[in-house]
């Protein structure tokens, strides 16, 4: 796991953009849950930081693409899928998974 930020650094309802092990991360607080996601939409590279957060979904700023922020699934296209990242919260510190970790 590696550091992203600071909880108070994402208020209820914002998001936060981050660079962890060289990539762009969007983290996000939606009604108390941080989950994060990849920066750009799969689909035509949108920024998702722009997106709307609404029922644990993201949608791209761009075509309005629905992205699960549990699983990254689109449920408006199926075969795109926008990378989400584990995400645990230690005291103050938002941790994210990256790809590069074994665990």
């Amino acid at each position: 796991m590696q550091f992203a930020a600071k909880l108070a650094e994402v208020p209820l309802w914002g998001k936060k953009l981050v660079t962890v092990n060289g990539e762009e991360v969007v983290l996000i607080n939606d009604k108390g849950t941080i989950t994060a996601c990849e920066n750009y939409c799969p689909h035509q590279g949108s920024p998702m930081l722009a997106g709307v957060v609404k029922d644990g979904a993201i949608s791209c700023p761009r075509h309005g693409w629905h992205y699960d922020l549990a699983n990254g699934a689109c449920t408006d296209h199926p075969g795109y899928t926008l990378k989400t990242y584990r995400v645990e919260v230690v005291g103050d510190d938002i941790m994210i998974g990256t790809a590069t970790e074994s665990d």
